[in-house]
């Protein structure tokens, strides 16, 4: 329990420093922080396989991605296709095309995907399988993964048009939305812990995770193009 608790501890330290430290933190503060908790990991005995990285298992990986990228991709473009749900995409995040693939191709491969499955699906359910029961490893993991995006959700409806038409503004729509995103994030740490166990490797929640968000910041884009 030593390690889970450490684990644990590293995930409030980053948290709290990439959010509520000086600006622009988070871009050094999470990659940082996940290549700590993987050298704390593995000075304590923990082998590239526990962590989902060893050799053996990058082809079973890869195989997993490759099934994993078109169909999520495509769904993530038809919402921003279609009228009805285009509102929804339009994150002032992500308003221009060149924008968009900056933060697709560079900012979230390495600044969230990466050092968040090496934290939460490498590091933590590591330390986690090596203690407790498979139900435990979910919850624990996904209930941790929800609670970590509550910081980074404060703004979400401010900064989304369609979400704020949906929500409304001011204190009760921000808890909302706050909630939401722990929700969401929740459910999607259960299917991220799912496929690393699925596939015996780190790499298929990883191309899971980019898929949803870069296809998610090109449909921003692509959204923001069709309503002009």
């Amino acid at each position: 329990m030593r390690d889970v608790a450490v684990v644990v501890g590293l995930l409030a330290l980053i948290n709290v420093l990439a959010h509520f430290t000086v600006e622009h933190a988070i871009s050094v503060a999470v990659p940082l922080g996940a290549l700590v908790a993987l050298l704390y990991v593995r000075r304590r005995g923990f082998s590239w396989k526990e962590l989902g990285l060893a050799r053996s298992q990058h082809r079973r990986g890869v195989r997993y991605a490759a099934v994993i990228l078109v169909p999520v991709v495509v769904m993530a473009i038809g919402g921003a296709l279609l009228p009805l749900t285009r509102s929804l995409y339009l994150s002032d995040r992500y308003d221009s095309v060149s924008v968009a693939l900056w933060g697709a191709l560079v900012i979230i491969p390495l600044q969230t995907v990466i050092p968040e499955e090496l934290l939460f699906r490498g590091v933590l359910n590591a330390s986690l399988v090596r203690v407790a029961s498979v139900r435990v490893v979910y919850l624990v993991g996904a209930g941790l993964f929800g609670l970590w995006h509550v910081a980074s959700s404060t703004g979400l409806t401010a900064g989304n048009s369609g979400l704020t038409d949906l929500l409304g503004a001011g204190i009760v729509a921000q808890i909302a939305g706050i909630a939401g995103a722990v929700v969401v994030t929740g459910a999607s740490g259960l299917l991220f812990i799912w496929l690393r166990r699925r596939s015996d490797s780190l790499l298929a929640p990883m191309a899971l995770h980019w898929a949803v968000n870069a296809s998610g910041a090109l449909a921003a884009a692509l959204a923001w193009q069709l309503s002009g």
